[in-house]
């Protein structure tokens, strides 16, 4: 008698953090990759480092919370509670910094061969040790404010992630008795100090540092401590009882600065400092001694991000050579867009061709006198958006212009915010989505009148209208004149704009009503046609998986001996190549120079080859918590392009790496003498060939 697999179980499943954090160190991997320039090395620790404040600021924070409010329901598919999950996290977290140290340090030996020099102010020669003085008190001193803390000056409420220095200190005449006080690292300077005609840097709380007895005149400084906070800046905002969805969210983000604190991190060794003086900060802070991360080397890497930005220019041969988005294949130059969208849809593939379609065809309609409306959605878009500005000319201009945005986009609330009321003031109907989801789908509508004949344009996109992120962003998306996807995009908006039931749509699918359900039928449809046919194949492109009724049905496809590639760049609760579970189950995942961002679902259905887009990952947040859109792709020349492009990521062999069945990620190997292949230089090698015919 053989033993029943039960496949919903704990050990089938990837915990949602830890394999977030191991896909961060799939990032952290990338500043030792020697395929990559050095300068893109030290960048790559710079995004290592902002993706993990966010992380702690986010998901650690949410699960600190439920601990402390006595909620220990285990996660639906690792099995963990939330003090085993922060405990997990703490075992995975803290090599990782140890290790983000480790590469830095091997990083500045390599650039001091190039000249460029981060760090010791002990090696400056005297010139330059005397301008550093002269810097230091004309343009440093007078920014500084030493806090004592004693009865009559409590510690200070120290803003998120911003950073300090502890000093214990004592009076020449009285050793025994030390003080405290703390010196906060302005964050309106320029967190690295450049020596004068040098590419050599100091950091800023390093000078503070060495200098920092002229703050303390007639005491003797005993100890310095370079600390930083994390607190947890998760929004909690009240929507239901709001009666202005967008003062709530101005009033939570002035509040985000000041949550409880859920990570320390200290400069130097464990063991180099004062431990009373660590002591008193893990007591003021509230944390515990896991939330504390000592640092043989700087804090906040993202410094790091500037001092690329301030030193490509001048060492282009430390920095990826610069590949220039090209004109999309299938726009005709110097032709109407509206023009080529009555004959054709057209797919566009970022990068790789250029965003620029986009903007052109709402600058056009902005000026078209046909024009007679456009709505759109904005989830995040740039410090100086283009579209923005063409939509405010298009109100201007006498449109009907209805803008969704959404204010809760994490960490863009304050940018949305401001896009919102400028958007009101230039006469736009500016709406907020529903209570409660966030709307994360990516569509345009304009409407036209042509000869008395009412004429709708749709644009749909995996990605949203940021003109920057589209230069590092992989996206597609669809330009279409088709009749029944202008009415869906028309009952689409209508459905977030007013009060209607849920639309009943020609093509598009919508979450949370209906996406999650048509996966699971796909899915479905695919097993029968496999159990008929014996073809059955499911490729999934996305940049996350938890999402677990789903996970559970890919499970059912794969014992049915399905072949199910997936490519999902981040988190991947799912684990592949368990035997009896996820046998026939390959996950890729690809992290290299352009982040992965276009969302592709594939079914092979006997041939029928079913292919959509979509603005979601399989993830639950995205079947229930959000609005978004699934779209097919109607267009065999567009079907095919992007089977191609699925496969040329299947076979990449430089950049991914497939995920072992303990959940652990390791680079596929090449074959003796097998051809190196990087699907994103690639993609870019296909735009450029494209122009020259």
């Amino acid at each position: 008698m053989t033993d029943t697999i039960i496949i919903d179980a704990p050990e089938h499943f990837n915990n949602r953090e830890i394999s977030w954090l191991r896909f961060n160190k799939r990032v952290l991997e990338e500043a030792v990759d020697e395929q990559n320039p050095l300068l893109e090395r030290l960048r790559f620790i710079g995004i290592f480092s902002n993706n993990l404040d966010e992380f702690f600021m986010v998901r650690v924070a949410g699960l600190k919370d439920q601990f402390r409010a006595g909620f220990n329901r285990p996660d639906n598919k690792s099995g963990l509670t939330a003090l085993q999950q922060l405990e997990a996290i703490s075992k995975e977290a803290h090599p990782l910094v140890k290790q983000q140290q480790h590469y830095y340090h091997d990083l500045k030996e390599q650039l001091a061969k190039e000249n460029i020099h981060i760090g010791s102010i002990d090696k400056l020669s005297k010139k330059e040790s005397k301008w550093l003085e002269q810097h230091f008190e004309q343009v440093i001193y007078p920014v500084l404010t030493p806090l004592a803390i004693d009865a009559y000056r409590p510690f200070p409420l120290l803003q998120n992630l911003s950073l300090n220095i502890a000093v214990t200190l004592h009076h020449p005449d009285d050793s025994d008795k030390l003080l405290t006080a703390i010196v906060q690292v302005p964050a309106l300077l320029d967190r690295f100090v450049k020596i004068k005609n040098k590419h050599h840097y100091l950091l800023l709380e390093d000078v503070i540092r060495y200098y920092i007895n002229r703050l303390f005149d007639g005491y003797v400084v005993e100890d310095t401590i370079c600390f930083r906070i994390t607190r947890n800046a998760d929004m909690n905002i009240h929507e239901e009882g709001s009666r202005d969805l967008l003062k709530e969210i101005e009033k939570e983000l002035k509040k985000r600065r000041w949550g409880l604190a859920v990570r320390l991190e200290i400069m130097g060794e464990k063991g180099a400092h004062n431990p009373h003086l660590i002591n008193f900060l893990k007591y003021v802070l509230e944390v515990s001694s896991d939330d504390l991360y000592y640092h043989d080397g700087p804090l906040d890497f993202t410094f790091l991000l500037n001092v690329y930005t301030q030193l490509k220019q001048t060492f282009e041969h430390l920095v990826f050579q610069t590949l220039i988005p090209q004109p999309p294949k299938e726009v005709e130059p110097m032709v109407n867009i509206f023009d080529q969208l009555r004959r054709k849809d057209i797919m566009l593939h970022h990068p790789y061709e250029s965003f620029e379609v986009i903007v052109d065809m709402v600058e056009q309609a902005a000026i078209d006198p046909h024009v007679l409306a456009i709505k759109q959605t904005l989830y995040r878009v740039s410090g100086d958006s283009p579209i923005v500005n063409c939509l405010k000319l298009a109100a201007e201009n006498g449109k009907q212009v209805t803008v969704l945005v959404e204010l809760k986009a994490r960490f863009d609330e304050a940018n949305n915010v401001q896009w919102a009321k400028a958007l009101e003031k230039a006469g736009c109907h500016v709406i907020y989505g529903i209570t409660g989801l966030k709307t994360h789908s990516k569509i345009t509508l304009i409407v036209r009148r042509q000869q008395e004949r009412i004429e709708r344009f749709v644009h749909l996109s995996t990605g949203n209208y940021n003109d920057q992120t589209a230069k590092f962003y992989t996206d597609l998306s669809i330009l279409s004149s088709r009749r029944e996807l202008g009415i869906d995009a028309t009952l689409f908006f209508n459905f977030l704009s007013g009060y209607t039931f849920k639309p009943d749509f020609n093509y598009l699918s919508m979450a949370p009503y209906q996406i999650q359900d048509d996966f699971i039928h796909y899915i479905a449809k695919e097993i029968q046609y496999h159990e008929q046919h014996g073809d059955g194949h499911i490729i999934c492109k996305m940049n996350a998986l938890t999402d677990k009724p789903l996970i559970l049905k890919l499970y059912e496809a794969s014992n049915k001996g399905v072949k199910i590639d997936l490519i999902v760049r981040g988190i991947c609760c799912l684990k592949p190549g368990l035997k009896g579970i996820s046998e026939n189950i390959t996950v890729t995942s690809i992290v290299g120079r352009f982040l992965e961002h276009s969302r592709i679902y594939y079914f092979h259905h006997h041939g029928e080859k079913k292919v959509f887009l979509a603005s979601c990952d399989m993830m639950t947040r995205n079947m229930v918590k959000r609005i978004e859109l699934l779209f097919p792709v109607l267009d065999r020349r567009h079907k095919k392009r992007v089977l191609d492009l699925l496969e040329i990521q299947l076979v990449d062999n430089q950049k991914a790496r497939y995920q072992k069945s303990d959940g652990f990620y390791v680079y596929k190997e090449r074959v003796e003498g097998e051809q190196a292949m990087s699907s994103q230089l690639i993609f870019f090698d296909l735009a450029y060939q494209s122009t020259l015919h």
